[in-house]
């Protein structure tokens, strides 16, 4: 008890302020709180298992429950219902219920199927089952069997109860217009919340709605039409639905394959079309390069024609030629069939001395 109430002050230090249903205000989020093992490892027992106490009992007041009671003596708070296909409206009033006080002891009764059926209606579970449930819920400390429909003193000194906690919604049946009048009275009625949006009726009301997606669903898991009160023609025509069903998703799932084949194609496409692109310019740009009007191939032809010109033109004399008188002078030379001995001829034919200058002459 010191264990759970110490792991109960953490929360309260850690978490956001809560409502009395439990849930936190609009637009704030509950603080993260320390890991905390503390639970319990058995289900709840029943009180008709449980050893009686032989303390003589003494109801506490409201005062008195709110300042808190010793650890021996903690406050008895009774919670009753059907509990039908238990669900987390049931848990939260439960939480509420053993939240009213520091230091609490929920003891809740549960109905049977004989005052159910007779009082409210049928049920989904059986009273077996709805006492269980009920044993596993973690705020529970005990559980009555076969509980009463209207609480009477003799069944609240019992069980030692304090307080009864239930929401403040009158609750009319078994010819009254609210079973806990009396406990209001009486000043012994602690109350709750409603979680809305959940509840018996509502789970049970989209079962009902949907009821032909149900059925072939348990059909498909293994379940007989017997089981499920289903007609020979119902049984094939859900068979039927869904193969049609089947075929219906295969063509959706082979449209949604296809989607992406095609996507993945234009994707590639794409990314080829930009390759071709990028390859066509650096093409286009090197052709231009080498063959454009001011390529590299026209100035190769322009270097290439200067070295030919220059090639197979003669080479120029220099600037500064050394006059003829400058030059040193040539060395002479005769003809053969001259000879400075031999005596002029009759003709009068004279000997001819000939020179390389008289040469260039010539040429000149």
């Amino acid at each position: 008890m010191e264990a759970q109430s110490s792991c109960d002050l953490l929360l309260s230090r850690k978490r956001k302020k809560e409502d009395s249903n439990g849930e936190t205000d609009e637009g704030e989020r509950p603080g993260k709180i320390p890991r905390c093992t503390v639970g319990l490892r058995n289900p709840a027992p029943f009180a008709d298992e449980i050893k009686p106490d032989g303390k003589p009992y003494k109801r506490v007041t409201m005062e008195e429950a709110k300042r808190g009671t010793p650890p021996d003596r903690p406050v008895r708070v009774y919670a009753d219902g059907i509990f039908d296909v238990f669900h987390s409206g049931h848990a939260r009033a439960l939480m509420q219920a053993k939240r009213l006080f520091p230091n609490t002891h929920l003891i809740v009764g549960v109905c049977s199927d004989d005052l159910t059926h007779k009082y409210k209606g049928f049920t989904v579970m059986n009273e077996d089952e709805r006492y269980d449930a009920i044993r596993h819920c973690r705020y529970v400390d005990e559980v009555v069997r076969n509980a009463p429909w209207t609480l009477t003193p003799e069944f609240l000194a019992k069980h030692r109860i304090d307080f009864v906690a239930h929401d403040d919604i009158p609750y009319s049946s078994a010819g009254s217009d609210d079973v806990y009048k009396h406990i209001k009275d009486a000043g012994m009625f602690a109350p709750t919340q409603r979680t809305e949006g959940i509840s018996t009726s509502d789970i049970i009301t989209r079962i009902v709605r949907d009821y032909d997606v149900y059925v072939r669903r348990n059909l498909q898991r293994g379940y007989t039409a017997k089981e499920l009160n289903v007609s020979f023609i119902n049984e094939k025509k859900y068979h039927l639905q869904e193969r049609v069903d089947k075929v219906k998703r295969k063509v959706r799932d082979v449209e949604e394959k296809s989607k992406e084949f095609v996507q993945k194609v234009e994707e590639k496409s794409i990314d080829l079309i930009q390759k071709w692109e990028e390859k066509s310019r650096e093409f286009i740009g090197n052709f231009l390069q080498m063959f454009g009007p001011e390529g590299a191939l026209k100035h190769m032809l322009k270097e290439g024609k200067g070295r030919m010109l220059q090639a197979i033109s003669p080479r120029q004399s220099p600037s500064s030629s050394p006059t003829r008188e400058e030059r040193s002078p040539s060395p002479t030379f005769s003809f053969p069939f001259f000879s400075k001995a031999s005596p002029p001829h009759h003709s009068g034919a004279r000997g001819y001395l000939v020179s390389e200058d008289d040469d260039e002459d010539d040429e000149s």
